[in-house]
């Protein structure tokens, strides 16, 4: 009897452990399974944020750190002619990224041909204030000369912050709406001067212009200034190389023909031992095979 009973209680012991197993399994189950689902849904996130831009179409992107900023063509254009008038202007960073701010507010940095009373262009100058005419503002050139111009006749700008600076030149209605660009302008500023390579990429899926190396060079030497030892390949050709400072100015260049190379038909540019192509551009610069010279930059 004492033997049975305690058969019958080692029984009973042994009854819920048979019963837990089976949760146990299903609970390591389920967390088998919660894991997978959302390494599986953060690899379906990173892929359609690659393959947005591409089913766009047509794009620019600026790279800086873990930061990524999506840029439409006329805006990584226009930035990157802001950094070049900067250069030629002998211009310090900071007063790129003072430009940035104010173009990205006035216009989120697009070429304007409207805006308030008599507003136009990158910063929104009014010709009725002696800004220059309609026709000179619209040109992105034209309108960040003008407005460097007015910067360097703030005392002190480069001590200031940002906003206040911004605001010193445009005497706008409300000055503390550049804060809002503040970072964005510097992160942009450091990438658009070179000084970080390779961080600006554009591609497009668009039919590729007949290429005007010519054009492309006029327009250049007239943001960047005259760009020494200019020449044509030997052999004839389409191809132009130019004898450009090294890094970061190199870099400045180079981003500069990238944002612009769908309005010439540029479909190489080849910098410090990458190289971009329209086709690859959304993947950014790649290594280059057989690169240049060091302070050589070459397009074709």
């Amino acid at each position: 009897m004492a033997t049975e009973l305690i058969r019958g209680l080692e029984y009973l012991r042994d009854v819920p452990k048979s019963r837990e197993r089976p949760r146990r399994k299903r609970r390591s189950r389920g967390a088998i399974v919660l894991l997978l689902t959302i390494i599986l849904a953060a690899a379906i996130y990173v892929e359609v944020r690659r393959l947005v831009p591409v089913l766009e179409g047509t794009g620019c992107r600026a790279v800086v750190g873990s930061e990524t900023y999506a840029l439409d063509p006329q805006q990584a254009s226009i930035a990157a002619t802001i950094a070049g008038v900067a250069h030629k202007q002998s211009m310090p960073e900071g007063a790129v990224t003072i430009a940035y701010a104010t173009a990205l507010q006035e216009s989120k940095m697009h070429n304007l041909h409207y805006g308030d009373m008599d507003s136009v262009g990158v910063f929104q100058q009014r010709p009725s204030e002696g800004w220059g005419t309609t026709q000179e503002l619209e040109d992105p050139i034209y309108a960040t000369t003008r407005f460097f111009e007015a910067l360097v006749k703030v005392h002190g700008y480069l001590k200031l912050p940002v906003y206040q600076a911004a605001q010193d030149v445009q005497r706008s209605a409300d000055g503390t709406a550049y804060i809002q660009y503040e970072q964005m302008g510097g992160e942009l500023a450091d990438v658009f001067t070179g000084q970080r390579a390779h961080g600006v990429s554009c591609w497009s899926s668009a039919p590729r212009k007949r290429t005007d190396l010519a054009a492309a060079d006029s327009e250049l030497t007239r943001t960047f200034g005259s760009i020494p030892e200019q020449h044509a390949d030997p052999a004839g050709r389409p191809l132009v190389q130019l004898s450009v400072p090294q890094s970061p100015a190199g870099w400045e260049i180079a981003i500069w023909l990238v944002t612009h190379a769908a309005g010439y038909g540029i479909h190489e540019v080849r910098y410090g031992g990458y190289q971009w192509q329209p086709s690859t551009g959304f993947h950014g610069w790649t290594k280059d095979a057989g690169p240049p010279p060091p302070g050589v930059l070459q397009l074709s």
